[in-house]
């Protein structure tokens, strides 16, 4: 994988960044302060960190002085070659909003939008499965080249994983076989594991059982005591029980006494309700009208109505229809004959001009003095002649418009009085067809209640809410008699009361002496009284007995239970052993496999870091060897003729030592993937011979995997196949100024630099 461009905004210092990355070496310089740790942090986001990610360390990475809503946003473009020598183009676009982030992956086959799915397909196209392992092995700091034992963990995961295919390592699975091992074998007694709680367990177990087989003697005694109270107790419960009969009996003849006084109660009620629900039935079948109440009281209301309208209409038609309309006549004169005359004196006055204006008209017709002060004016005869009968026309063409306006109104005037006419008259002609249907509808309802007229209708429905009182009363008489039973039940019932006065009579006789007893029910009582204190003592001895018996614990299935606790605890234990056993053999197998994978990757990194020192160190280190256990580093040192621990060496020489280690775990992790070297000024620490090898050394690498360096120096700008500059911040605090300065000041955004552009002037602090 190589990335040809990086976009980045909102992101601490670069609120809008855009750099173009070449596919070998590209140097990244720019003074402290101008980003170049945000864009370390930039790519490692964008390579290994889940959009929906909420860490707290991600509100630190936001823009200074942006607002709430511009959170980091990073774009990735790059191209990937296929073991064919195909180059693919693809991109990567995320916005880190929370639970609202989004991210695009685009590997040039196809795309996808889903967080977790985009992770996976990143891991597959740069062979970094975490953001931890890609700063362990391929993000270098200059600060934290060490850091290859860091997560110890992790890289043996990563290693086993490389090696044998597998999809985790086995870390994880130590520390659950640790974890059981623990549970399983913890001596405290505070916290005791499973092995020494069930020991603890069979012992209690076993005590019990033995108390228990013991406690079986005195059980059997107490019980032997029970069944003695329990046979007097049933004695004195037979004695209370027939002393109670009794009771019942003298109770039952009170109650049957009572019970034939309410039926005798009940017997004459129902018998007056059959009374007057007869007269009822013979009052509904004897109604003065035919028609119900309701149905009347309508009729009476219509023919009340009909009878009302009948009389408006009579007395609407006894008055005659009166028509005033005065219509103002017309003038005698015609208004056609005017306005004939007015054309035929426009048409004289026409020629009468012409004949002037020709000199056709006779010599008294010549011209015409009209004097004017200071002169006179002459005016052709024919001419004053035909203005003359041009007026005369135009004042009777004004009076024929006059008189065709008035013969207008006169016509419309007329026709308004016929039309009022017309209505008036068709409106009597409807109040004579009303008064004819309303006659005829009074008649037929009269004759359909055969009644002669309307006061006789009027009496029939005053009998008939008469005799509907009358039985409303009855009625009312009757629901306070028996309530809402229906009438037909009545008769029934009554026989039933009568009935069931001779049944407590026969049944008072079937009790025999003790009902006709007067005062047998407070005797009993007192002797049931007795019986019954007679009883409770029964029932304490009895008690007590029990109370003896319940307090002895133990009994055969108690101690049985303790037998079978004891056996399953025994097997249990035997379990818990097996399985301690299985653990041990487990993790002992594990942690030979784990040592096993390392030797082969400590063997392959001695291999892979002994040319890159020799390179670097001009053959001064030749010799390497990696720890199999913690991946500690020691060299051959030519002075002491001796390995000595990378700790011993200068500060230089230990940056070189894990720099080439960290390269070479990057080319055994990944395999055939090609994540991208970003290195964070690691040869700050070495003189420029050393610092030119070192870059030798990457220049070489880049063939294979693209690096990207961060410095502050321009000694590599020569050896870089592209240098991209970053402006330094240029603001500083106002000597006057008491408080920090407002975010106004801090600029918004950094610019796109470019290795040939002048850098911009504005700047703000690093992110």
């Amino acid at each position: 994988m190589r990335i040809t461009r990086l976009q980045v905004r909102n992101l601490r210092r670069h609120r809008d960044l855009d750099l173009e990355l070449d596919r070998g070496l590209t140097v990244i310089r720019g003074p402290n302060e101008s980003g170049k740790t945000t864009i370390q942090r930039a790519l490692e986001l964008a390579l290994t960190r889940r959009v929906t990610s909420s860490a707290g360390d991600l509100d630190g990475l936001r823009a200074w002085g942006g607002g709430e809503d511009d959170r980091p946003w990073v774009r990735l473009e790059f191209e990937q070659e296929d073991a064919e020598g195909n180059i693919t183009r693809g991109s990567v676009e995320k916005a880190f909003r929370g639970t609202r982030g989004t991210v695009t992956v685009d590997d040039g086959v196809g795309s996808t939008s889903d967080p977790a799915e985009a992770d996976i397909a990143l891991a597959e196209i740069t062979g970094i499965p975490s953001e931890a392992f890609f700063r362990s092995t391929a993000s270098v700091r200059h600060h934290e080249l060490d850091g290859l034992q860091r997560d110890e963990a992790a890289l043996r995961d990563r290693l086993q994983a490389s090696i044998s295919g597998a999809d985790r390592g086995t870390s994880r699975a130590k520390k659950k076989l640790e974890r059981a091992l623990f549970d399983l074998n913890t001596k405290g007694d505070k916290n005791p594991g499973r092995l020494k709680a069930t020991e603890a367990a069979i012992a209690q177990e076993t005590a019990a059982l033995r108390n228990g087989e013991a406690g079986l003697g005195q059980l059997e005694r107490d019980r032997d005591t029970l069944s003695g109270a329990r046979d007097r107790r049933t004695e004195a419960d037979a004695t209370l029980v027939e002393r109670r009969n009794l009771l019942d009996k003298a109770r039952m003849a009170e109650r049957l006494i009572a019970e034939r006084t309410a039926a005798q109660e009940r017997f004459e009620r129902y018998r007056t309700a059959v009374q007057v629900s007869d007269e009822i039935a013979s009052m509904e079948a004897a109604h003065p009208s035919k028609i119900a109440l309701p149905t009347l009281r309508e009729i009476v209301a219509r023919l009340r109505e009909t009878n009302a309208r009948i009389g408006e209409i009579n007395a609407a038609l006894a008055s005659e229809v009166h028509v005033q309309f005065e219509v103002q006549a017309p003038t005698p004169r015609a208004w056609r004959p005017t306005a004939i005359a007015a054309l035929i004196i426009i048409a004289l006055a026409v020629a009468t001009a012409a004949g002037s204006m020709l000199d056709l008209l006779p010599h008294p017709l010549a011209d015409i003095q009209i004097p004017f002060p200071g002169g006179a004016l002459a005016v052709p005869g024919g001419s004053f002649l035909a203005a003359m009968l041009l007026l005369f026309a135009m004042v009777l063409g004004f009076v024929g418009r006059r008189q065709r306006i008035r013969a207008l109104d006169f016509h419309r005037q007329k026709d308004m009085r016929d039309a009022e006419i017309e209505r008036r008259l068709r409106g009597r002609s409807q109040l004579e067809q009303e008064l004819q249907v309303a006659e005829v509808m009074l008649q037929n309802q009269l004759s359909a209640i055969e009644l002669p007229d309307v006061p006789a209708v009027e009496q029939l429905a005053t009998d008939e809410e008469t005799h509907v009182a009358t039985i409303n009363r009855n009625r009312a008489h009757l629901e306070g008699l028996v309530g809402r039973e229906p009438i037909e039940t009545l008769p029934a019932l009554r026989d039933a009361a009568a009935s069931e006065i001779e049944q407590k009579t026969g049944a008072i006789d079937h009790l025999g002496p003790i009902a006709k007893e007067a005062r047998a029910r407070e005797r009993l009582e007192i002797e049931v009284s007795d019986a019954e204190r007679a009883t409770e003592r029964a029932r304490d001895d009895e008690a007590q007995a029990r109370a003896r018996v319940d307090q002895n614990p133990i009994d055969a299935e108690v101690v049985a239970a303790h037998a079978e606790r004891v056996w399953t605890l025994t097997e249990q234990l035997a379990a818990y052993q097996r399985r301690a056993r299985v653990y041990e053999g487990t993790l002992r197998a594990i942690e030979a496999a784990e040592t096993a994978t390392l030797r082969t990757a400590t063997r392959y990194l001695e291999r892979r870091m002994v040319a890159d020192l020799d390179r670097v160190t001009a053959g001064r280190y030749r010799r390497v060897q990696v720890d199999d256990t913690d991946l500690g580093i020691r060299v051959y040192a030519p002075e002491r003729g001796d390995w000595v621990d990378v700790s011993t060496l200068s500060q230089g020489t230990l940056d070189l030592v894990y720099l080439a280690a960290r390269i070479g775990l990057v080319r055994l992790v990944t395999g055939d993937r090609r994540p991208p070297l970003v290195l964070d000024d690691p040869f700050v620490t070495l003189d420029d011979v050393r610092a030119k090898r070192a870059l030798s050394l990457l220049k070489e690498i880049s063939r294979d995997f693209q690096v990207i360096y961060l410095t502050t120096s321009e000694r590599y700008d020569k050896a870089a196949d592209a240098v991209r500059v970053l402006a330094g911040p240029t603001e500083v605090t106002p000597d006057d100024a008491s408080e920090p300065a407002d975010e106004a000041s801090i600029p918004a955004a950094d610019t796109n630099p470019r290795a040939d552009a002048k850098p911009p002037a504005e700047a703000a602090p690093t992110g």
